[in-house]
């Protein structure tokens, strides 16, 4: 029985940690899209479409290059 408890609390901390990792990514989109249509001269759609694909990645790739203005 405890077991069975055990397995229960596992998967609800995994589907939290899983919901917490998804509203970062959601986050980190939304802050570049919003932050490209300000500061580069790219289109912002498609840094927010890097960022989805690969996010620390697409992240730093448009921190390095994207953006015009610091």
């Amino acid at each position: 029985m405890p077991s069975s408890i055990l397995l229960q609390s596992g998967a609800a901390g995994a589907m939290v940690f899983f919901l917490l990792i998804l509203a970062v990514t959601i986050a980190i989109i939304w802050w570049t899209y919003t932050d490209a249509q300000k500061n580069s001269t790219h289109p912002a759609f498609l840094w927010a479409i890097v960022v989805f694909l690969a996010p620390i990645l697409g992240l730093v790739l448009y921190l390095i290059l994207g953006r015009d203005r610091l």
